[in-house]
């Protein structure tokens, strides 16, 4: 429901996204596809940093004869969607009681300590005639959008995770994981009615 028109258009209403995450921290590589689109794909690889994006060769070594836009995000002064929008999630407005950090100012990453970067590099494939590039474009958007969003959370939140032991992120994970397979698994069961229907079909 959150395509675009033209998207909905050869959208069947029911498909898969397939997620798979190599997590080698502070290197991490994740991969999407599409049940029904075997010829789209998204590639994100990420490294992590303790300097405040100083690092214009990080990737130099990965696809480098592929053309390449440079983003910055910055969580603190980036426009986030009204629709995501938070008040309590916005770095401009949430300071830690744990840390100390925040509110962050226009300035935040010349003056506040400690800071470390996201680098993200996102290769995004589509290879049907007539719609690629526009589903690219399209769909780095969407990933721009939902880094914004997801690292302003990690910001706000703070106080949540910063006591965390590896030990308590790694059962952290594994708790969301099992929730979220359950949540999955209850969305695609079929119902007495969709059985007793193909039950009467087979007979």
């Amino acid at each position: 429901s959150k395509l675009p028109s033209w998207a909905r258009a050869v959208v069947p209403k029911i498909f898969y996204v397939t997620e798979k995450a190599w997590n080698y921290y502070p290197y991490t590589v994740t991969e999407y596809t599409c049940s029904f689109l075997p010829k789209f794909s998204i590639h994100i690889e990420t490294k992590y940093e303790d300097n405040k994006g100083s690092n214009d060769c990080i990737f130099n070594n990965e696809l480098k004869d592929l053309e390449r836009e440079v983003c910055f995000i910055d969580i603190a002064c980036d426009e986030v969607p009204e629709r995501y929008y938070k008040e309590s999630e916005d770095p401009r407005n949430f300071k830690s009681e744990k840390t100390g950090r925040g509110l962050l100012r226009d300035d935040w990453r010349e003056s506040q300590q400690p800071i470390m970067c996201s680098y993200k590099l996102v290769a995004v494939k589509f290879e049907v005639w007539g719609l690629q590039t526009r589903v690219e474009q399209f769909v780095h958007k969407v990933v721009k959008d939902i880094l914004l969003i997801g690292h302003r959370q990690a910001f706000a939140w703070v106080d949540e995770w910063y006591d965390m032991t590896m030990e308590d992120v790694r059962q952290f994970e594994k708790n969301m994981q099992f929730k979220t397979n359950i949540k999955v698994c209850s969305q695609h069961s079929p119902t007495q009615d969709e059985i007793g229907s193909d039950a009467k079909q087979s007979t």
